[in-house]
Parts: structure tokens; C-alpha cells; sequence
């Protein structure tokens, strides 16, 4: 056997480590929703990327690995695509299906797998995915039964956020290394919690919310951010690719069963289209690593 190839066996645990980890995102997004009645989605989303921010600071200690005359603007842009990735996607999840909303934001990282491509595969990866949005917003929209386009404009706002996240994430993690994830989301930390805070107030000072958010950020940021990074440098990059494609899955069922949010046939099959696409452009596109999602 190739020692450049692991056996099969040796990927067990990496895979295991990011299936876990894409649970894990999804798994938060649904436990924020507890907050959302005290605080709404912009409190909630700032009281979890700011702890969040803490807990990888620790995890990281990025003031150890901090580059000499390195860019700015790639790791501040990162920053605010991180925050409005998370707000948007917060905001969305407080007017549509979770599930929904993590399949509609899943169209930001397709678009940058397919952008410029002439390829005819591409062309039917993106046509599927068009197919899985209409199953998602469009398919009940006839008989009045559609989505909130408000909600749906958030989770479009944030899979623009998302496609930024991956292309500036490059450039930050070429010049920050390691150290970019903690430091893009204290960036995000400065950005949303203001925001927070002039729509919750002292609400995000209330100390029986804090297990609750604790728990958001520790299930959100730490835990899977954790396990990614031990995943990554263990497994091809495409293969992580794939797995993340997942995620919209985790987030329909942790809609059902926490947040008890029944998807139906079209969106349901909306959300296998948008996988199926987003995993496909990942197998077909040239061999790189996808940034872990920013929510």
C-alpha cells in the first residue's frame, strides 16, 4: 500500500470527526432558537459569537502564532463575512425552517465550486440546485403555502457571506495560518455585538441566559471547530468537501426534533437536491479545502 494513501481504516475517525462536527453546527443553530424569545437573533447572535470568540481564543491563543507584517484586509473582511454569515443565517432561522435555511445558504459555497466553469457537469449540478430551490421556496408559493421571503432573503444574504467566507478565507489563512479562525471570529465578535446589544439591551447581561448561550457557543464554535481540525490534515480535502455537504440534512433534522419543524415533500426534496449538488460540485471540482461553514 501507497504510504501516501492512509488505508481505509485510518479515515474512520477523521470522517467520524466531521459528520460530528457538521451535527454539531446544526445542533447549536437549533439550541440558539431557545434564546431567540429573550433576546431575539441579532442578542443571540452576539452573545454566541462573542463567547464563541472567547472559547476559541482559548482553544487557539492566536496572540502565539501572530504573523509579522502580514495583510489586514484579507483576515478584516473575513471577519465581517463571518458576522453577517451568522447574523443572516440567525435572522433566517427566525422566519423560516432550519432546514430550509442551511440548504438556501449551502448555494454560497455551490456558486464558488461552479463559478466561471463551462464544464457541462457543473452546469448540471447548478441546474439541480435551481431545481432544489424551487422545491424549497417556490413549490407552494401557488396555493399560499410559500415561505417568508423575508426569511428567505436572509438565508440568500447569508450564503453571499458564506462565498465570501471562502474566497477571502483563502487569503487569510495563507498569511494567519492556524490562528485565522479565532481571529476572524473576534473580528465578528467587534461587529455583531453591538448590533446585539442595541436590539436586546440588558437582556444579554441576564445571568440565567448564560448557560444557554454557553452551551450555543460551546456546540456552535468550540466542539466542532475542534473536531475539524483534527479531521482536516487526516483526510483529502474533497472528502471533507463532501461530508460538509451534509450539513442541510443535520439542520432538517434538528428542526424536527428540537424545534419540531416538519418540512414537506418539496422541500424536503428541495433539501436532498441542494446536498446532492453541493456534493457533486465538491467530487468534481478540483482537489482543495472547503473552510468549514461560519454558523
Amino acid at each position: 500500500m501507497s504510504p501516501e494513501k492512509p488505508p481505509a481504516r485510518a479515515l474512520v475517525l477523521p470522517v467520524a470527526a466531521v459528520v460530528a462536527a457538521t451535527a454539531a453546527f446544526q445542533a447549536g443553530a437549533a439550541l440558539a432558537k431557545g434564546l431567540f424569545p429573550a433576546l431575539g437573533p441579532q442578542g443571540t447572535v452576539a452573545l454566541r459569537v462573542l463567547l464563541g470568540a472567547l472559547m476559541l481564543a482559548a482553544i487557539v491563543r492566536p496572540w502565539r502564532r501572530w504573523p509579522r507584517d502580514a495583510p489586514r484586509a484579507p483576515i478584516l473582511v473575513l471577519g465581517a463575512a463571518t458576522a453577517g454569515a451568522t447574523l443572516f443565517f440567525y435572522l433566517a432561522i427566525g422566519r423560516v425552517p432550519q432546514g430550509v435555511a442551511i440548504a438556501l445558504q449551502f448555494l454560497g459555497p455551490l456558486a464558488v465550486a461552479v463559478a466561471g466553469s463551462r464544464r457541462a457537469l457543473d452546469l448540471v449540478w447548478t441546474a439541480l440546485a435551481a431545481a432544489g430551490v424551487w422545491g424549497l421556496v417556490g413549490a407552494g408559493a401557488a396555493d399560499g403555502a410559500g415561505l417568508d421571503l423575508l426569511g428567505v432573503a436572509w438565508a440568500l444574504a447569508a450564503a453571499a457571506c458564506w462565498a465570501a467566507y471562502i474566497v477571502w478565507g483563502r487569503a487569510a489563512s495563507a498569511a494567519y495560518g492556524a490562528a485565522t479562525p479565532a481571529i476572524a471570529l473576534a473580528i465578528a465578535a467587534v461587529i455583531v455585538t453591538p448590533v446585539g446589544a442595541a436590539h436586546a439591551g440588558a437582556a444579554l447581561l441576564r445571568p440565567e441566559l448564560l448557560p444557554l448561550a454557553a452551551l450555543v457557543a460551546l456546540v456552535s464554535t468550540a466542539i466542532p471547530f475542534t473536531l475539524e481540525m483534527y479531521a482536516l490534515p487526516r483526510m483529502p480535502a474533497r472528502t471533507f468537501a463532501v461530508l460538509t455537504s451534509l450539513e442541510p440534512a443535520w439542520g432538517a433534522l434538528f428542526g424536527l426534533l428540537l424545534l419540531s419543524e416538519v418540512l414537506g415533500p418539496p422541500q424536503l426534496a428541495g433539501v436532498a437536491a441542494v446536498i446532492a449538488a453541493a456534493a457533486g460540485a465538491a467530487i468534481s471540482s478540483a482537489p482543495r479545502r472547503q473552510p468549514p461553514p461560519p454558523n
